[in-house]
């Protein structure tokens, strides 16, 4: 494994309660020149359901687990059917839980991310200045990237316009 001294020391830290400090292209962009091409071209086209990479591979079974406890509990939720996680982690089973007790979509995607920032710190670990260490900040920053699209007001003006929407057709019958 190739050791990311200055790289990893001059990264902002990443924060689930944070704002992005660099968008995914900036970090791309401090990454060219101190990785090799396939790092680079892994971290270039990493996704949050990747496989390739170090730490990704153990991410991905995370965030998979993650997703399907997700949408079993949502099913259920609605009186639909859907097969039963194959693994059924305690921790994992109580955030989805409490993120869908929630009081609104914002604060469940909050209740996610900071146990997906947990994930990912105890997949890196003890590791310091390696793949797992900027695969991780690399993960960390796509997660952010996500939430940033979550915009609070646009979100109420939708849903106020398609409640509206409802309320007409309602109305109209």
């Amino acid at each position: 494994m190739a050791a990311y001294y200055y790289l990893v020391s001059s990264l902002p830290e990443l924060k689930s309660d944070g704002e992005m400090p660099l968008s995914y292209q900036e970090f791309l962009d401090l990454c060219e020149s101190s990785v090799s091409v396939d790092k680079y071209n892994l971290l270039r086209d990493l996704t949050l359901s990747s496989t390739n990479g170090p730490l990704v591979n153990e991410w991905n079974k995370v965030y998979g687990a993650l997703t399907k406890e997700l949408n079993y509990q949502r099913s259920m939720k609605m009186g639909k059917s859907y097969p039963t996680p194959d693994t059924k982690d305690i921790l994992t089973t109580q955030v989805v839980s409490s993120a869908l007790a929630a009081k609104d979509p914002l604060e469940a995607e909050k209740i996610m991310l900071d146990f997906e920032f947990q994930q990912l710190d105890e997949l890196v670990g003890l590791h310091m200045f390696d793949d797992y260490v900027l695969f991780g900040y690399a993960v960390k920053l796509k997660l952010l990237e996500r939430q940033g699209c979550f915009d609070h007001d646009k979100g109420e003006k939708e849903f106020r316009q398609l409640l509206g929407e409802v309320q007409q057709r309602v109305y109209n019958l």
